[in-house]
């Protein structure tokens, strides 16, 4: 009766780099490039030509919502000030100047706005790459590490089981 691998892998895997060089597992020349999960339960060592197999990275998704660039940001802000200035200068009933007359000198000097100071974004946060394996190669790395698991069970199971006699008879 066999169990099926505790863990469920998702055939995607992002591109690493590590310090030490180890073989590629399809060519067994020494890189630095891995191919892990996210959770890192499963990774192997890859050469950059294999990277760039046909069909094995995946296009990172188009964003649908536009982010607004800076142009149209002062744009919005010009317009915005424009309209500020325009409504400050329209003309008011004389009872609503009196009253502002009246808070003004009741009030103490108002202090100037302060001006809005465009800070450039925020470098994005570098993102890995996403691989897919070939099917037969992802299907190669499940069997092994289901022969893996496999073999830890039997370690565990064995443990519990009585030892050979050492002595002779």
């Amino acid at each position: 009766m066999t169990s099926p691998p505790t863990t469920v892998f998702q055939n995607i895997y992002y591109e690493r780099k590590t310090a030490t060089p180890r073989p590629c597992y399809i060519c067994h020349r020494p890189t630095q490039t891995v191919l892990a999960t996210i959770k890192t339960e499963d990774f192997l060592y890859t050469c950059e030509t294999h990277l760039s197999d046909p069909a094995s990275p995946i296009a990172p998704p188009i964003s649908t919502t536009p982010t607004p660039t800076p142009e149209e940001i002062r744009k919005v802000v010009a317009d915005y000030k424009s309209r500020q200035k325009k409504d400050t200068k329209d003309p008011k009933d004389e009872k609503d100047t009196d009253k502002d007359n009246e808070k003004e000198e009741t009030k103490s000097p108002s202090t100037p706005p302060i001006p809005v100071v465009a800070t450039p974004p925020a470098p994005a946060a570098p993102t890995h790459k996403k691989y897919t394996l070939h099917r037969a190669i992802f299907e190669m790395r499940k069997n092994e590490l289901k022969k893996k698991e496999m073999g830890v069970k039997a370690r565990e199971v064995g443990k519990g089981l009585p030892q050979v006699p050492r002595t002779a008879f």
